[in-house]
């Protein structure tokens, strides 16, 4: 087994390495004439780039000083978002640039058309008058001049050989045609089309400079997004089981805030801020609130103790807090007073409230239990539950849940994640019905790793129980 990780994590490195390597020659050495100080800085930001990347993960797992994780945290994850990004209009690059070329090249082709059916007509006009006149002031018009050969109509005569021996001209200098020693097409006439490895520069820089400011301005765009926190949403949930008294129940959703080294206290407070504006019954934190142990995120989660509902807010675990110190935060958040359902119930005017664990859990014998959970209550009445992961629902329509409320996807978080979550997860964002339950999956408040968005914003949900009856 631990071969096998061994060869998955040399074939991953090795795919991040080409990635970064194709990246750096359309990018750096494409759009650069030559070594300089230009390709020097590409080169180095193709480097640390990835380095720090994986620093930034390592790190996080391997509980370093959280001074590092915040150090390494902010660059890293950002090249994480910005590579995946650059990749993919690098592909989209590689079907521009050939249409470009070929733009180019009709256009050059047209020029050079053009230019010969203008002489045509100017020999025709002027006669041998024209020759003359350009002859006279040392010039060629409209004739195709071969390297070595005179554009005279009549062929030099030999100098006698006892005449004295000259140097040839080095390629280039004044006065001198252009030998064997410098290649064709290196430059254009002023005026004229772009020569071959002219266009080829220039192509590359049009792509390489749309595929850069593409790639930043979506990682800008979807980062902004993320720290001016989430939208509120409002969706309506009609539950058979919902007696009249409860119809308008408001819950307030919220799942996978990510306290961790890139975001922090101030994140945390702007969710918090958010979900009192509207005003909720009742709070549901459905898991993956911290990315790290008490002892680095206590004071983050500290506004967590501001959270105000009617009924209370309530919190399960998600796969996260098994990575950070499920035992201690499940403390902590019971400081904060918010009460954690673990593997419980509890009954509301209305409808129960049931929570369970994140089957992460289970990786230290603590995971999810549905029977304990839901196992003795009166089925009679309306029950919503809280898990973190959609996978759940399974287990859910086994014990005759009505409601399923989750959150786990991110919504996919970095487009085209969601093709990745919907491989994985039975509803990636959204509300979706099996069999007599349905499932609420949140997009989440904030974000793992790159603190981005693409396509997936992220959101607090007030669920709007109606009851049939009314």
């Amino acid at each position: 087994m631990v071969i096998v990780f061994v060869l998955v994590g040399v074939a991953a490195l090795a795919v991040l390495g080409g990635f970064h390597w194709y990246a750096w020659r359309r990018l750096v050495r494409d759009t650069t004439a030559g070594p300089g100080t230009a390709r020097r800085v590409g080169a180095a930001l193709f480097v640390a780039g990835p380095l720090l990347m994986l620093a930034a993960v390592v790190s996080e797992r391997a509980g370093a000083p959280f001074w590092l994780q915040r150090t390494l945290g902010w660059p890293g994850f950002l090249w994480m978002a910005l590579a995946l990004y650059l990749l993919l209009a690098l592909l989209v690059g590689e079907l521009v640039r050939p249409l470009l070329r070929r733009a180019l090249d009709h256009r050059a082709a047209t020029r050079r058309t053009g230019g010969t059916e203008a002489v045509a007509d100017s020999g025709t006009d002027s006669g041998t008058d024209s020759g003359a006149e350009a002859v006279a002031h040392g010039t060629t018009v409209g004739v195709h001049r071969t390297p070595g050969v005179s554009a005279s109509t009549e062929p030099a005569p030999k100098e006698p050989s006892a005449t004295k021996h000259t140097e040839p001209a080095a390629p280039g200098q004044p006065g001198e045609p252009r030998g064997s020693g410098e290649p064709l097409g290196t430059a254009a006439p002023v005026g004229g089309p772009l020569a071959a490895p002219s266009r080829r520069l220039f192509v590359s820089r049009v792509v390489g400079g749309a595929v850069a400011a593409a790639a930043v301005g979506t990682v800008g765009y979807g980062t902004y997004g993320v720290l001016r926190g989430p939208a509120v949403k409002r969706v309506t949930v009609p539950l058979a089981k919902l007696p009249r008294s409860a119809h308008g129940y408001r819950i307030a959703v919220v799942s996978d805030i990510h306290l961790g080294p890139v975001l922090g206290r101030g994140f945390a407070q702007k969710v918090v801020d958010t979900i009192n504006s509207t005003q909720p019954d009742l709070i549901a934190v459905v898991g993956d609130l911290v990315d790290g142990s008490v002892k680095n995120l206590g004071p983050a989660a500290a506004p967590l103790a501001g959270l105000r509902a009617r009924h209370g807010a309530y919190f399960v675990t998600g796969n996260h807090e098994y990575f950070s110190g499920a035992a201690q935060w499940v403390r902590e958040v019971r400081e904060l007073g918010i009460h954690p359902l673990e593997n419980a119930r509890t009954e509301l005017a209305g409808f129960d409230l049931a929570g369970v664990n994140d089957v992460q859990g289970e990786s230290e014998g603590h995971g999810p239990d549905f029977d304990r959970a839901l196992g003795d209550r009166d089925t009679a009445r309306a029950c919503v539950l809280l898990a973190h992961q959609p996978v759940q629902i399974h287990d859910a329509v086994r014990h005759g849940v009505d409601l399923q409320l989750s959150g786990h996807t991110h919504g996919g978080q970095l487009w085209p994640g969601n093709l990745v979550a919907a491989a994985a997860n039975p509803t990636v964002a959204g509300l979706e019905r099996y069999g007599d339950t349905q499932l609420y999956v949140s997009r989440g408040a904030g974000a793992w790793g790159p603190p981005t968005r693409v396509g997936a914003p992220s959101d607090i949900t007030v669920v709007e129980l109606a009851s049939r009856e009314a």
